[in-house]
């Protein structure tokens, strides 16, 4: 099985264990290509389209690497790995989970639930999800 193929089949389970997730990608935010994605319900292209994109602004946009320096140096920290590691995001239909990846730190789970979802349970099982899906790269 190729990797593009095991990578869709990790997303695609990860849609099956989360509560309520009706759309799920990873992406790569250093190149802002969008790896693999998977939904249930029917998404305008045009939305598709732009998740690689602003998913990359939304890690590594020019005002997030301020902040993301400025807490570095405030905190007299050398390191490479980015400060920030998950975004929550609700909208008025969904919660949107944005889940750094630990083994590839420029890649990023994206996972779309309904707004009725338990966000505990929506955070812990993207949690869980993502070795799942990393393993796959």
């Amino acid at each position: 099985m190729s990797t593009t193929s095991n990578l869709d089949a990790a997303v695609t389970q990860s849609i099956a264990t989360i509560p309520e997730c009706i759309a799920a990608g990873y992406i790569d935010v250093g190149s802002g290509f969008l790896l693999s994605i998977k939904t249930v319900d029917s998404h305008p292209r045009e939305v598709v389209d732009l998740v690689a994109a602003a998913t990359s602004d939304l890690f590594q946009g020019p005002n997030v690497a301020t902040v993301e320096a400025i807490w570095k140096r405030a905190r007299g920290v050398e390191s490479a790995r980015h400060y920030f590691q998950e975004f929550i995001v609700n909208s008025d239909n969904n919660i949107h989970v944005f889940i750094r990846g630990k083994k590839y730190q420029d890649y990023v789970g994206v996972f779309v639930c309904r707004n009725t979802a338990n966000i505990g349970m929506v955070l812990a099982k993207s949690r869980m999800a993502m070795p799942l899906i990393e393993s796959a790269v």
